[in-house]
């Protein structure tokens, strides 16, 4: 018996093992199963959420738990994004258990909104039942008798709800996949399943030589290393774990003006510190704002902060082309978000928008590689228009043309260029208009034609380069249109007070990653 025992402390502690070898952005291929009851883990299930201040609610009795909402990159004002997790013990056998851990998102933003949730109450929010419908049938209306949607399976004798209780029900989860009031998504989240197995199996094992958490990648100028279980990082992004490590450059080749890519952007980023990866983020924005994103990163995000950031004439171009939107300006917070609560977090800017063609494709990669060979323990993320994020030569109107990111995998040694994949929807473009007497840019909110490859972000490397010069893609799901930032609260972005002029409506035009 007392061979038993120390055979299941053993293969305890060899599943702890191998999974304290695995990368922490790597997603695990394989359920974290439990040599013990369910009963017997579940109260060191209860204490590792407890520990790490992830307040919950329970269903006791049943092994179902339920966080609070947080938000997206430590409490950001202007995130737009909130997570929860979904907490169910599962028993495999009377002596073997598991959990499912399902993360729910939901936004702000409605970028997640579910198609035919909007119902019109009308003028009074009071709801409730009719009584007497048929078949279980009642109607829910704006207080007068059979009027409003008619929702199946509720008894006449349920009483009136008030919107708020009419929210929470649409609030429960509904299998793998809940969704809310306004818009939201769940996903089985296995790398959160893994943290809480490494946790509390060695303690279950009363292992000594349990392994140590992962350390975050911490500021210089942070005291000490915070906690990685304090930050919120989004869903695991797919195929990060390949790219993450200390001397990459990653270049991301986008289509601008969306609000999914900044966002794909930040969470890489805060992904890789919580992993102990330190990052180095380039933005394509003009060289003279370097000052001015440096002093925003490190300030403490004041209205005058956001002012200062946003007084340049980059953000109050007439022809906003997408790098200056709403989002981007979004993703800088969130950049100060982490730098503020003790993360290795640096921002760099490359553009020389007075030179043209190939000279600023040069002007361009020695910028870049200034910054690469002055830090090489870094992991360089470089978000660029998918143009210059390429690593072969020519162009359609010129084929000598050598871009940004060939010039680049020239002189360093880990270049990894991604093109930018996503679904339908829609971004703010700038194109041409030949319908006047002279040609001139017209920029406005434009439907996008991509392909549906779900909705989980995710990279992937092919094992060769495609015509273009890249080396795979980098996938954010349907797109969303992004704004420029002055026209979303005269420079202060998030505050949605219509202060701007009014969004432009799009058009029939299309937009597309070439």
């Amino acid at each position: 018996m007392r061979l038993t025992a120390y055979a299941a402390a053993a293969l305890t502690l060899w599943m702890v093992g191998c999974a304290a070898h695995r990368s922490e952005l790597e997603i695990p291929d394989r359920e974290a199963i439990y040599d013990r009851p369910l009963e017997e883990i579940w109260p060191e299930v209860r204490q590792f959420f407890t520990d790490n201040r992830l307040p919950f609610q329970e269903d006791k009795g049943s092994m179902v738990l339920q966080t609070d909402w947080r938000q997206e990159f430590g409490g950001s004002k202007i995130s737009g994004y909130w997570h929860r997790y979904l907490v169910l013990g599962k028993r495999e056998s009377p002596t073997k258990s598991k959990l499912w851990i399902v993360r729910i998102t939901k936004s702000a933003n409605k970028a997640l909104s579910q198609p035919g949730k909007e119902l019109d109450w009308g003028s009074n929010r009071a709801m409730g039942f009719n009584k007497g419908g048929e078949g279980g049938a009642r109607s829910v209306g704006t207080g007068g008798e059979g009027v409003g949607t008619t929702i199946s399976g509720i008894s006449g004798e349920d009483p009136f709800l008030t919107s708020e209780d009419w929210e929470d029900r649409l609030a429960a989860p509904q299998g793998e996949n809940s969704f809310y009031a306004e818009s939201g998504q769940g996903t089985r989240d296995l790398v959160m399943e893994w943290k809480v197995f490494r946790s509390v199996a060695p303690k279950l094992a009363k292992a000594e030589n349990a392994p140590k958490p992962v350390q975050v990648a911490k500021a210089p100028s942070a005291k000490e290393a915070p906690n990685a279980m304090a930050f919120e990082c989004g869903l695991p992004i797919i195929g990060l774990a390949k790219q993450a490590k200390k001397g990459a450059v990653l270049l991301l080749g986008e289509m601008h003006g969306t609000q999914e890519v900044p966002r794909f952007l930040a969470q890489t980023v805060c992904q890789s510190l919580v992993a102990g990866v330190p990052v180095t983020v380039g933005l394509e924005l003009p060289l003279e704002s370097q000052t001015r994103v440096d002093s925003f990163i490190d300030s403490a995000g004041t209205e005058e902060d956001w002012l200062k950031l946003m007084d340049a004439p980059f953000w109050r171009s007439p022809y906003p082309d997408g790098r200056g939107s709403e989002a981007m300006a979004n993703m800088l917070e969130q950049l100060r978000m982490l730098r503020s609560q003790g993360l290795d977090v640096e921002a760099f800017v490359f553009d020389h928008p007075k030179a043209q063609g190939q000279e600023r494709e040069r002007a361009m990669a020695a910028t870049v590689k200034q910054q690469v060979e002055a830090a090489p323990d870094r992991f360089y993320v470089v978000l660029s228009g998918n143009v210059h994020a390429r690593t072969k030569a020519g162009l359609p109107w010129d084929k000598k043309y050598r871009p940004m990111g060939l010039l680049l995998k020239d002189d360093l040694d880990d270049v990894v260029a991604l093109d930018m994949a996503y679904n339908s929807g829609s971004a703010w473009i700038c194109a041409v208009d030949s319908k006047g007497v002279q040609d001139r840019l017209d920029c406005g909110i434009r439907t996008a034609k991509g392909k549906d490859n779900g909705d989980r972000f995710f990279m992937y490397q092919w094992g060769s380069t495609n015509d273009e010069g890249y080396n795979g893609v980098f996938y954010v799901g349907p797109v969303n249109a992004s704004a420029p930032a002055v026209q979303r609260g005269m420079g202060r972005p998030g505050a949605d007070d219509d202060s701007g002029y009014p969004v432009k409506d799009g058009d029939s035009a299309f937009a597309s990653t070439r």
